[in-house]
Order: structure tokens, then C-alpha cells, then sequence
């Protein structure tokens, strides 16, 4: 599965990610830094409810309508000179890609930020077609020289660093000499890419919104890097999401705002970029050649079901941003380029339930994430769904489980049984809401016990004390 990370499961993963007191801190201060100004950015705007709500009619009525949409959109791109493919699966859409760098006996392409090519692992596809590959946002840059490490986050991919790492890195792959100044260090990094963007072949970059009824598409960035991958190299290359695409150019004005706001607390970012097709006749910059790929990998089989929800993502990492398990994890220990609660989600629906099925149980459930969403998925009932669907399919219960709500099941329907569990509750309770026990206990409790206390019942019980104070008022 091309949007795999590592070989472990989530709880593998968690044992060893949870230990790394050096990322955990780095993702905390991130974590609370971008929160924190998310919503400050949404006061500003005001009436922010009633913004998530007209942003959800947008996203729904597009998914909707999604068909006349893509259809629409794949007109106006060829009528504009430029050429459009749709791609059922990562290999056909890195087949597509290749191809083209070959025709165009490319040995260079300049890349700018994408989640989409990360799922499909199109960068190890362009390599094994002998193209040098760079990657020119600078976070996404410092981890491909880092032995490619794989993004941790939607938005900020090297979240989990700080900037003596990054300077480590830099000293060690590229001869750095300079400080931890981060406008040294991106001035350092800047002349280097210079060259890279003017000797590209190829532009490649992803896709924040189509618009159906122009043929255009947007790149939302904080950096210039896309615009010069999208305007320098002879030949650009677009890759997207099927879902990622809006009706108008009214639509994208709204998305826009709540996607700056909501995935880094600005009215706008610094570049909103929309590129219409191919250069035209006396215009001066832009590629001769333009290629849209349109990507389902998965996609398609999720409209019309319980989750189709899910598709009304706009990827700004605000879920992420709030959720308590991921500030634990970090985002390598989901095992997938999609981490946080919409990882948790899109995950096991485009990667399947056997490599992806502990990701629904990696929630606390407070439901942070839907709150935060700007186009108000239902992220915390989505996880439920999934575990519903597992626990029917018993495709990853464990059998304990299954036997312990059996038990439970057969217990709670014996009126005798259940008043006997109860006068037990108390003593069986005791070892796990001791402090100095906290480790202790049956190993399927290790989860909860090594890092929480359950709370004690109280010693009398609801129906105990009713009964003796319905008692004492008779006595009265």
C-alpha cells in the first residue's frame, strides 16, 4: 500500500513514537501554538458557526454532484489546450506520470507540497524513472534530505522537529555552517533551490480546490515555492483528489478562508495561487504543456456510504491540531501519510481494515475533532462506525474481548448475577484507582492502568441508598 509508513502496527508504533519525550514536546508546543491561533483567526471572522455550516452545504452538494463536477471540470481543462486523466489506482496515475517525464526525457522535477502524491508514493515512482526529484516546500525539503523521512503532519510535515535538528540535518546532508536562526537556515536553504527550480523539467505539484466551472486550480502555500514549480518548468503536472474541487470561483472564496484560517490562523496565507491551463498566446510565463491528474484511489467506493462525510475534507489539520492521542503518537505512529482523526477515518477506507484497523480505536472520543472541523464532519461518530463495522465483521476484536461482553452480556440479563457483580464493583475496582498500583493488573487493562487510575465506585449502592432513605422518611 503506497501510502504505508513503516511496518508496525499503531500500538507497535504508539510503545515507541509515546517514549520520545523530544518529539512529544515539539508537537505539543506546535499542536498548541496552531490551536491557539485557529481560534483567534475564527473570532475575528465572526458568525464562525454559520461559516462551518454554509462550508458544509459546499462540500456536501459538491459530493453530491460529483460526477457533473469532474465532468465539468475535465471539459474546461481540454478546452483551455490542456490534458486530463483520470486515475483508478496509484499505479495508473505514477504509469501516466512516468510516461510523460519520459516522452520529455526529464532528469529534473521540481515538486511542491502535496498529501495526494504522498499517498500514492509518486516520488519513488519518478525516481525509478531516473528523474532526480526535489522537493522545494521547505519542511517536505528538509525531510527528503533527512533519508526521506515521511511528513507527521497535513500541513506542517516536519512538526516534529525543532530547529536544532533541522540544523543538525542540514549541517550533516548539505555542509551547513550557520546558526538555528530559522531565516538563516531558510536563506541557506533558498539559494540552493534556486538552481533546482530554474534547471526543472518538470513541475509537479498537488491541488487545494479545483473550479469546475473555469478549469483552473488552486495552490493555497505560505511559501513562493509553488508558484515557481508551477510556472518555471516547460512541462506541469497537477495531481489531485477526485473530491477536491468546487463549483465556482464563489465556493473557493469561502473554502479558502476557512482553510487559511482554520490550518494556520491567517485571514489568508501568503500566496493563493489560481493557474487556468497552459500558457496562452502573449503571456509570458507558465508551462507549455499542462496535465491534470485526477486521482480515486478509494474515493469512489465511499460515496453514497456512511462515511462519505470523510470526503468533505479540506485537509487543513485542525482535527489534528486538538486531538489528544496524536499529541501522544505524533503522527509516524499511524502508520499512514493521513495521521490524526481524519487518518483514523480515511485510512481504513482507502488502506482496508488489515492495515488500518487499530487506527478507529486511537481515540479518546471527545469529540475535539469534529469541533474543530470547518466543514463539520462528524469525525467522532465516524470513528465509531468503524469500530462498529470491525466489531460485526470481527475482522481485528480480539477474542478476549468478544468473551468478556459475552460474560458481561449473560451477567447484566441475570438480575441475580448483576446484584452480586455490583456489591463486588468496589474490591475488584480497588488495584486499578490505587496510584501505587497503577501498573498492575490483567495484561488486556495495560492501556488504560499504566497511564490513568478508574474510578472507584462508591461503597454504597444507588439502590442500597434509596432503599434506606425511602426507609428513614417512613420512620419520620
Amino acid at each position: 500500500m503506497a501510502m504505508r509508513i513503516g511496518d508496525k502496527t499503531f500500538k507497535e508504533a504508539f510503545k515507541v513514537e509515546s517514549k520520545d519525550t523530544f518529539m512529544r514536546g515539539a508537537v505539543s508546543s506546535a499542536q498548541d501554538r496552531l490551536r491557539d491561533r485557529k481560534l483567534q483567526a475564527q473570532e475575528d471572522l465572526g458568525n464562525w458557526e454559520e461559516w462551518r455550516n454554509h462550508a458544509e452545504e459546499i462540500r456536501q452538494h459538491t459530493l453530491s454532484n460529483l460526477d457533473y463536477y469532474l465532468d465539468l471540470l475535465a471539459h474546461n481543462v481540454a478546452e483551455l489546450g490542456g490534458h486530463v486523466y483520470f486515475a483508478s489506482t496509484p499505479e495508473e496515475a505514477n504509469d501516466y506520470v512516468t510516461n510523460i517525464l519520459k516522452k520529455k526525457k526529464a532528469k529534473k522535477v521540481a515538486k511542491s507540497k502535496s498529501m495526494v502524491t504522498e499517498e500514492i508514493n509518486l516520488n519513488e515512482a519518478m525516481e525509478k524513472a531516473g528523474c532526480e526529484v526535489v522537493e522545494t516546500d521547505l519542511g517536505e525539503y528538509i525531510l527528503q534530505i533527512d533519508d526521506h523521512n515521511p511528513p507527521s503532519h497535513i500541513v506542517a510535515p516536519a512538526l516534529h522537529k525543532n530547529r536544532n535538528q533541522i540544523k543538525d540535518t542540514l549541517h550533516e546532508k548539505l555542509g551547513y555552517e550557520g546558526t538555528e536562526n530559522p531565516d538563516e537556515m531558510t536563506s541557506f536553504v533558498r539559494n540552493k533551490l534556486r538552481q533546482d527550480f530554474l534547471s526543472a523539467d518538470v513541475g509537479v505539484t498537488g491541488c487545494n480546490f479545483a473550479v469546475a466551472e473555469s478549469g483552473s486550480f488552486t495552490l493555497v502555500t505560505n511559501e513562493g515555492n509553488a508558484r515557481m514549480v508551477s510556472t518555471l518548468p516547460k512541462t506541469q503536472i497537477t495531481v489531485m483528489g477526485m473530491e477536491r474541487i468546487v463549483p465556482t470561483h464563489e465556493e473557493l472564496e469561502v473554502l479558502v478562508g476557512m482553510l487559511t484560517r482554520s490550518a494556520v490562523g491567517q485571514k489568508l496565507t501568503s500566496y493563493v495561487t489560481t493557474l487556468t491551463g497552459p500558457r496562452g498566446i502573449g503571456e509570458i510565463d507558465g508551462p507549455e504543456e499542462f496535465h491534470l491528474v485526477i486521482i480515486d484511489n478509494g474515493r469512489s467506493k465511499i460515496l453514497g456510504t456512511q462515511f462519505q462525510s470523510i470526503l468533505q475534507c479540506i485537509r487543513c489539520a485542525a482535527c489534528v491540531n486538538v486531538c489528544p492521542v496524536y499529541r501522544h503518537s505524533g503522527g509516524h505512529s499511524y502508520g499512514s501519510i493521513y495521521p490524526g482523526p481524519v487518518g483514523a477515518v480515511l485510512s481504513p477506507l482507502l488502506g482496508g481494515y488489515e492495515d488500518y484497523g487499530q487506527l478507529p480505536y486511537a481515540s479518546s472520543l471527545c469529540a475535539a475533532c469534529t469541533e474543530a472541523c470547518p466543514v463539520k464532519i462528524p469525525l467522532h461518530d465516524l470513528l465509531l462506525k468503524h469500530r462498529q463495522v470491525e466489531a460485526e465483521q470481527q475482522k481485528s476484536t480480539p477474542k478476549t474481548e468478544r468473551m468478556l461482553m459475552k460474560g458481561f452480556g449473560f451477567g447484566a440479563s441475570k438480575p441475580t448475577l448483576f446484584k452480586y457483580s455490583m456489591k463486588l464493583a468496589r474490591p475488584m475496582m480497588k488495584p486499578f484507582s490505587d496510584d501505587n498500583s497503577i501498573h498492575k493488573g490483567p495484561a488486556p487493562l495495560h492501556s488504560w492502568t499504566q497511564s490513568r487510575d478508574f474510578p472507584l465506585p462508591e461503597e454504597t449502592r444507588f439502590k442500597d441508598w434509596m432503599q434506606q432513605h425511602l426507609k428513614e422518611r417512613e420512620d419520620q
